[in-house]
């Protein structure tokens, strides 16, 4: 009896000393982020807005909000959100009018688009005008409508013709001027790279101006037109500087990250439209702004967390003002500036910044200094100052989870639905607005403190202790720098599955098995992963879809462009990150560690896999696998640093026609070649695409999904095997997420996904319920290989401490078979009748558009009908039903 008890007080003491150093220790890494005030968020903040929060929108959609104007008479502001416009009476503060674009059959299919929405009066009405459009194709332009007797009345599409490349034109900021006599409006066309001016009499195009890359923002000053240009000037044919792509052409790039080099103001004159010069500012300028006087005007730069003054007489930045929460001695970066609004003196500026969830508060009257810091909800994209009072457009609000209570205009609210089998989704959130008085001095320094504290600005200071010398290696070091037991990291992401349609049915954690349709007989080897290793049920994903999944899950943040895109994705759905506009200024984690010394590969990730698709579809690629027959096939990408780290056997990610054994083939070949070589050529760091769980739904074309989801988890058990029965095994740790959650459902949370660490290490044989998500990820991989964070998100995360054991167990994993035919077809659609017709002919549409370019919401109707059949579909939960 005593060498079992012996053995059980030593694994006690080993996980005790690889637990969590308790100066990274904060209350909410036990919380799910189910719980409430301040709300947790799935990258490792918290939120708690200054003020009152109005909450509005249909619950069964994902409402944002984007930007706001004043209505006459000072009582009213209409906003802008992505489905349509709203009208806040001040003094109620009650939602009392709204448009959407489902109201009119014609422009159901538009989204309002990034920012930008004014309102003027011509000819004694008052009108509303902001930009909308049809994703990456289709209708494009200028919402124009009639506001009186409080009432939104006609709506009309001003349209704009594309420029090609351009499919979409793509209207976005508008400014308004009245000249001689006549109202002109000055639109911004993001896609045709122009500023159109139209003469709003007769709705013609008197000019159009040549601007830069995908230009975002305008503000008049004097006569002329100064015009933001997210993407930089156009690359010069002559130039030897790299560029990259971007939609509908190239860019200049920073060739070490992939992303923007170069952002730029062009100045156009009002009256013949002709270009005058282009001011050079930070990178991804949005949101310009300037004095009533015109002669000085501010530019916020997302990719630069600062602001650009520019001086309008010699149009030149005379001052540049870092607005970031984290600046200081380490230059971290993420605030992601985005909007700008002056109080009523001009002497005070308002920076909504986004990833920080508040406003900074810049005195503009004592050498520009940041005086303190307002905390909203989440990402904060549209800033009023009324008097007295701040407006917030709230983009993100509270994320991905329903209020207890809906304003629509009515007394109505949302009523909490009827308990049984519920769940949240990635897609159903409502709209904010954050009603703040502007803080005295003494509220400034209270509401300083709090975003700092909701921040968790604490781990700062963790992240950048210096390695103490002569330490022993350890799993995870508790500074960076430090050794690790581990020489190699592998990084698999897949896509889109939630924890409860996966692990829902193990009794070891929170999982609601109602709700689980790949469990045990379907996944087998994530199931014994989770009981070899650890089981984690409060891990969660960043993003809400697979355009932000992948940014999240290699970078721990996501741009300006991703979160102004979000729902819409106007320009580009860059899962693959193919779009130069997704990358932030320190770009991903295989930078990070080329940058620090570390050997990198990447399989499948970050590029396109392009082949024959009319020659080869899945039942042919499968077949040729089982034959021994080589398939043909090209990875590409647009950054010129992936190429050479780019697995060209591996394919890529971004279609499911290729199946997952064929890539867990190319790897395990690789660790083969590596392992008969003399030394250790392994990287240092390998960064996976692992995709076929995404499934096609039940188009006949594809397997069902459940044995799609069968591949993909039988590709990771033969990985895992082979990597733990190689000679690389005692000093290889290996981490396994989803990109996104966003094609399933979940009872705790829209964000929680599955998550694995696996390793000699991590045999724990436990639930770990500590709450991770993948930005805690990538600062454990980042703390394994001596990496310092690369910005504010992953500098404050929390590394997975609890994951490891200091004492190794040896075991190699064996991988299950599985349990469905991998083969397992879906039924011709000459077969299927009603709702299974139905469902078919919508999966094959969505799967000929490619991975996670579809409809999410009813890819999750078509999972649950593949998997459930007639048995009622989850009820989506409102806040109030919570437990």
């Amino acid at each position: 009896m005593k060498t079992p008890v012996l053995f059980v007080c030593l694994c006690l003491l080993s996980f005790l000393s690889a637990a969590q150093p308790r100066a990274y220790r904060h209350r909410s890494d036990k919380q799910r982020l189910d719980d409430r005030s301040p709300a947790i968020m799935p990258y490792n903040r918290l939120t708690q807005s200054a003020g009152t929060v109005l909450s509005y929108g249909d619950p069964k959609l994902e409402n944002h909000t984007l930007d706001m104007a004043l209505l006459p008479g000072q009582t009213q502001l209409v906003i802008e959100d992505r489905y349509g416009i709203a009208v806040l009476d001040r003094p109620s503060r009650r939602i009392v009018h709204r448009w959407t674009f489902r109201d009119v059959p014609a422009y159901k299919a538009l989204m309002s688009t990034y920012s930008g929405i004014e309102v003027f009066s011509h000819q004694n009405q008052t009108y509303i005008v902001w930009g909308a459009s049809e994703r990456e194709k289709g209708q494009s332009g200028l919402m124009i409508a009639s506001w009186a007797d409080g009432t939104i009345g006609k709506v009309e599409l001003l349209p704009f013709v594309p420029v090609a490349p351009a499919p979409i034109a793509l209207a976005n900021d508008v400014a308004v001027r009245a000249e001689g006599g006549e109202t002109y409006l000055y639109v911004v066309l993001n896609g045709n790279n122009q500023l159109a001016k139209v003469r709003f009499s007769d709705r013609s195009v008197v000019w159009t101006a040549q601007t830069g890359v995908a230009p975002f923002g305008v503000a008049l000053a004097g006569d002329q037109a100064y015009v933001t240009n997210w993407a930089g000037p156009v690359p010069d044919s002559t130039s030897t500087h790299e560029t990259a792509g971007v939609p509908w052409g190239a860019a200049y790039i920073d060739p070490r990250t992939g992303a923007m080099a170069r952002g730029s103001v062009t100045v156009i004159d009002l009256k013949t439209g002709k270009p005058e010069t282009s001011i050079e500012v930070g990178l991804h300028p949005n949101a310009i702004i300037s004095r009533r006087d015109g002669r000085v005007l501010y530019v916020a730069n997302g990719n630069s967390d600062n602001i650009s003054v520019i001086d309008a007489q010699t149009r030149r930045v005379t001052d540049s003002i870092a607005v970031g929460l984290f600046r200081g001695q380490t230059a971290y970066i993420g605030s992601t500036p985005n909007a700008l609004a002056l109080d009523p003196t001009e002497t005070t500026l308002y920076v909504a910044n986004g990833l920080d969830n508040a406003l900074a508060v810049v005195s503009l009257a004592d050498s520009s200094r940041v005086r303190g810091y307002v905390p909203t909800q989440a990402y904060p994209a549209g800033v009023l100052c009324l008097g007295n009072e701040l407006y917030v457009a709230n983009l993100e609000g509270n994320g991905a989870r329903i209020a207890t209570a809906v304003e629509l205009g009515t007394s109505q609210t949302a009523q909490p639905q009827k308990p049984g089998q519920q769940a949240y989704t990635a897609h159903r959130q409502l709209a904010t607005l954050s009603c703040i008085a502007v803080p005295t001095e003494a509220q400034l320094v209270n509401y300083t403190a709090d975003v700092r504290r909701m921040s968790l600005q604490f781990r700062l200071a963790l992240a950048e202790q210096l390695p103490r010398p002569n330490r022993a290696p350890r799993p995870v070091p508790e500074r960076i720098g430090e050794p690790s037991v581990f020489k190699h990291v592998v990084y698999i992401i897949k896509e889109n599955r939630t924890y409860d349609q996966v692990l829902g049915d193990m009794r070891e954690g929170k999982g609601m098995p109602s709700l689980c349709v790949f469990g045990d007989s379907v996944t087998p080897n994530q199931h014994q992963l989770a009981r070899e290793f650890m089981l984690l049920d409060n891990y969660y994903v960043s993003g809400k879809s697979s355009a932000e999944g992948h940014h999240w899950a290699d970078a721990a943040m996501v741009t300006d462009y991703t979160e102004k895109s979000v729902r819409a994705w106007f320009r580009s759905y860059p899962h693959v990150l193919y779009d130069a506009l997704v990358y932030n200024k320190k770009g991903m984690i295989w930078n990070n560690a080329l940058d620090h010394g570390k050997t990198v590969r990447i399989y499948g990730e970050a590029c396109t896999c392009e082949f024959d698709k009319k020659q080869y579809d899945w039942q042919k690629l499968y077949q040729m696998r089982q034959a021994g027959q080589p398939f043909s096939f090209t990875n590409t990408t647009t950054i010129s640093r992936v190429r050479p780290i780019l697995a060209m056997d591996f394919p890529g990610c971004d279609d499911e026609t290729i199946n997952d054994q064929m890539r867990a083939d190319a790897f395990i070949r690789e660790l083969n070649e590596a392992s008969a070589r003399p030394g250790d050529e392994w990287p240092n760091l390998m960064v996976m695409s692992l995709p076929n769980d995404h499934t096609a739904g039940m188009s006949p074309e594809f397997p069902t999904p459940r044995a799609m989801v069968a591949d993909n988890d039988l590709a990771v058990g033969r990985i895992v095997e082979a990597i733990s029965k190689s000679r690389f095994a005692a000093n290889t740790v290996i981490f396994i997420t989803e990109d996104d959650s966003q094609s399933g459902w979940d009872h705790v949370s829209a964000y929680r996904t599955t998550g694995f660490v696996i390793s000699p290490y991590s045999r724990l044989r436990r639930t770990v319920r500590t709450n991770y998500n993948q930005t805690s990820m990538i600062r454990t991989i980042e703390q394994i290989l001596g990496l310092p964070p690369m910005n504010v998100i992953d500098a404050t995360a929390l590394p997975m401490f609890d994951c490891f054991i200091d004492q190794p167990n040896p075991v190699p994993f064996t991988a299950l078979p599985n349990r469905v035919r991998l083969d397992e077809m879906n039924k011709p659609l000459s077969s299927l009748r009603g709702r299974a017709l139905h469902y078919a002919r919508e999966s094959v549409e969505q799967a000929e558009e490619g991975i996670d370019t579809g409809e999410d919401e009813l890819m999750n109707e078509i999972l649950w009908f593949a998997t459930k059949g007639n048995a009622p579909y989850p009820r989506f939960r409102m806040a109030a039903d919570k437990q």
